[in-house]
């Protein structure tokens, strides 16, 4: 696992444990090579993004019981892939972004700029 650092090398905060999110389901958007996804963008959920996801073939919103996962609703913090967030953002439906909560290597995939843009954690 890589250091769990958040976009500014701080320590890494929750991003969410209900539900429970993280590659690891630790509540973190903690990292490893073994997540080839990037789960490391923590956001706030939106109706516009979870049909969006649905759209491109993510169906976040319905509960699959076989894989532990409840089912994602508006307003539900998730530690997102950094490209599909990126994907969103093209797309105008990218959801907000907790920085203290997303892990330093998404801004190996999207910029810290970006998303500055749509922090939901900055005054």
């Amino acid at each position: 696992m890589y250091e769990s650092l958040n976009v500014f090398g701080e320590p890494l905060e929750s991003c969410g444990a209900d539900p429970v999110t993280g590659f690891f389901r630790d509540g973190c958007c903690n990292t490893a090579e073994e997540d080839l996804g990037s789960h490391t963008v923590c956001v706030e959920l939106t109706q516009a993004f979870l049909e969006f996801s649905a759209a491109s073939g993510n169906d976040l919103s319905t509960p699959r019981p076989e894989f532990d996962f409840p089912g994602l609703q508006p307003g539900d913090r998730w530690c997102l892939c950094a490209a599909r967030w990126l994907e969103a953002l093209e797309a105008n439906a990218a959801p907000r972004v907790h920085l203290t909560r997303t892990h330093l290597s998404a801004l190996e995939i999207v910029s810290l700029e970006k998303l500055r843009t749509y922090a939901a954690d900055l005054n």
